[in-house]
């Protein structure tokens, strides 16, 4: 995986120079902070042998900054007329990052799925929360704290992006956090839905994102559409919806045209139905071409009641959507 990411760096940048620069001044700014002591501990120290004859610090630091501005995906909260919350995402990543044309997929896409895997993260030999994550990638993406909540994070494409951000942080300004680390400490630390809603639309980030919240109530279901600074719109399970479902792009806005998995995945739902919302039939909704397409590595399905998450790496057939 590291070593196709160097290819594609090679490729904009044939001198070389940008994979010095991650190799040399990564670390020289990483170890002072937090992240460089949770990599270090929580990843390093168990696969020291693999990365000291394989690969060093600053490419396993690219490695994981690589999730914060070139995911793209859909996520689901839904309700039956039971009261059972369900929550569903597809991952979609490796946009632009190398097209195989022989097999007709993404590079980075297909490198990824062997490195899925599901994490049970557990203090005092009780499981605080659970992922689905990528092996290597100390962020989280997608989880559930049984029984109290679920939560998934998708990309929001803006100008004052997560380039610039990434970019100030690297210069010196680091008051924003890491999205993804934002998500692994609320997972960590919130201890009910709207704990976990509040400190996600608080704190301040590096970079625009959306977070999918799912509680454990009737109603307890949201969209957090967020700039790096603050949190610009809300919306629920309140006021007559049943389900809330977000890809990439503003809800108040129509999407690009040429990356409309929103509108299918909506007529999907509604010709599902609320009495008929399950894991499977979510499942079926994900499963759903463009909502399924080339950069989808992985979907997860999650329901709270059961503290269950279940994760299924994906293949879609030809013909099949780039994205």
């Amino acid at each position: 995986m590291i070593q196709a990411i160097k290819d594609l760096a090679y490729a904009f940048v044939p001198s070389g120079r940008l994979i010095e620069l991650v190799d040399i001044t990564l670390v020289s700014v990483i170890f002072p902070l937090t992240f460089s002591l949770n990599l270090y501990y929580i990843f390093l120290i168990p696969m020291e042998f693999f990365f000291f004859y394989f690969c060093n610090l600053g490419e396993v630091v690219l490695f994981n900054i690589f999730y914060e501005v070139f995911t793209v995906c859909t996520s689901i909260v839904a309700e039956d007329n039971k009261g059972n919350l369900f929550h569903g995402r597809n991952l979609d990543f490796g946009l632009f990052m190398g097209w195989d044309v022989k097999n007709k997929s993404w590079i980075i896409s297909e490198k990824l799925k062997p490195l899925v895997v599901n994490l049970d993260f557990k203090r005092n030999n009780q499981t605080v929360f659970k992922s689905t994550n990528f092996a290597g990638y100390v962020g989280m993406l997608t989880g559930i704290k049984p029984h109290i909540f679920t939560l998934t994070m998708n990309e929001r494409f803006s100008l004052d992006g997560g380039y610039i951000g990434i970019l100030e942080w690297i210069l010196g300004k680091r008051d924003g956090m890491w999205m993804s680390f934002l998500t692994r400490s609320v997972l960590e630390n919130a201890h009910s839905y709207e704990e976990a809603k509040t400190r996600l639309a608080q704190t301040k980030l590096l970079a625009p994102a959306y977070f999918i919240l799912g509680g454990n109530q009737t109603g307890q279901g949201c969209i957090i559409t967020r700039s790096r600074l603050l949190s610009i719109d809300m919306i629920d399970l309140k006021l007559g919806r049943w389900y809330v479902l977000e890809t990439n792009y503003d809800h108040w806005e129509e999407p690009l045209f040429l990356d409309d998995r929103r509108t299918p995945g909506m007529k999907c739902m509604n010709q599902t139905t609320q009495k008929n919302i399950s894991l499977k039939t979510m499942y079926d909704v994900l499963s759903t071409k463009p909502v399924l397409n080339k950069l989808t590595t992985y979907t997860t399905l999650m329901q709270v009641s059961e503290g269950k998450l279940e994760s299924y790496i994906r293949d879609c057939p030809n013909p099949c959507m780039p994205w």
